[in-house]
């Protein structure tokens, strides 16, 4: 596709001056598109309306990332969101993650293409992939950001990020690194208007890929806790736990608890990345906004990520060996002690 009509309106922005790239030769703005099922992940599509932005203020173009050998029929929706190009890295050896190979993969595009900003969501995949890239690069990384400015002067990225639980906020950049990279906070970023009519250029991009030393095996499984039979945010009762529950076995018992009071199993971010829930089952920011008539919170922190999705509970009980815990300071009943031991005494009160 012919992009001169881009470049005459950059300049025509511009007041016909065209901003210097950035150091080195780098230049435009990547988003990593993270593929969920046949679809993109929503905060990919956040991340890409944000590349829009930045880019529109800087006068350079938006790339999307797809890995995969089934990603390149998604490069229609990533252009209806906002990307100029589109490059496709159809490696069969990508089609599931694998941290060493999507390191590799990345840091191949990286050096070849030198993208100025590299954009993704602080997903469970994007807060495992962007440290390793940023080491791989020698670059700095902005991580979990819920907000993001430019700098014009010096074309720096600026990621603002919350601090002490979530009770303040800290602004920081890497005036040093290119590509400046970041990740951002699911939910804190809208998704952009989708306009179909919007086209763009896929490039097929080739890359030499070494088999990594270690390396995951993908298998089907039973999951420790059974999908919740109605959506969370119609549930009136929600059971919802984290790591405090210290392995499925104990994470099991939240079921059984949720069985008895004829209500739906939920978690933190923690418990999905342990692999006791589903992504439709993360309770805060990046995962369900819930509304129970009573939720009981056991064994989880409760930080300001995750209470933001219950802040609309009608009564919150907590139950957490810290009485100092954030979630016991919010809930209206508080009950100090391990979850492991005050579950069964509950069932064998309700006499589940």
């Amino acid at each position: 596709m012919d992009f001169s009509y881009l470049d005459d309106w950059m300049d025509e922005e511009l007041g016909g001056e065209a901003i210097e790239e950035g150091g080195e030769g780098y230049r435009n703005i990547w988003v990593l598109a993270e593929v969920t099922g046949s679809e993109i992940a929503p905060a990919s599509l956040e991340a890409l309306g944000q590349a829009r932005e930045l880019a529109d203020q800087i006068g350079v173009y938006v790339y999307g990332v797809l890995l995969g050998p089934e990603a390149e029929p998604l490069a229609e929706k990533l252009f209806a969101y906002g990307a100029d190009k589109v490059l496709v890295a159809g490696d069969p050896a990508l089609a599931q993650y694998q941290p060493g190979l999507y390191v590799e993969a990345m840091a191949g595009l990286v050096d070849q293409y030198r993208p100025e900003i590299l954009l993704m969501g602080a997903t469970s995949l994007g807060s495992d992939l962007a440290p390793a890239l940023a080491g791989r690069l020698n670059t700095g990384l902005m991580s979990r950001c819920v907000k993001l400015g430019l700098d014009m002067s010096e074309r720096l990225l600026l990621g603002t990020f919350p601090v002490l639980g979530g009770e303040m906020y800290n602004t920081t950049a890497c005036p040093e690194a290119r590509p400046q990279l970041a990740t951002l906070l699911p939910g804190y970023f809208a998704v952009p208007y989708e306009d179909t009519y919007r086209t763009g250029t896929v490039e097929q991009v080739e890359l030499e890929l070494d088999e990594p030393g270690g390396k995951l095996t993908w298998v089907d499984g039973e999951a420790a806790v059974e999908l919740p039979p109605v959506p969370l945010a119609k549930a009136r009762v929600v059971v919802s736990a984290g790591r405090g529950m210290g392995d499925a076995q104990g994470f099991a018992l939240v079921q059984k608890l949720a069985d008895a009071l004829g209500g739906v199993v939920a978690g933190s971010r923690g418990a999905l990345d342990e692999g006791w829930i589903g992504e439709e089952q993360v309770v805060g920011i990046g995962g369900q906004t819930v509304a129970p008539d009573l939720y009981l919170a056991c064994g989880l922190a409760g930080d300001v990520y995750h209470y933001f999705g219950v802040q609309d509970a009608g009564f919150v009980v907590a139950i957490n060996t810290d009485e100092k815990a954030p979630i016991m300071k919010a809930a209206n009943m508080a009950i100090v002690g391990d979850a492991r031991e005050v579950i069964p005494a509950m069932l064998e009160a309700l006499g589940a």
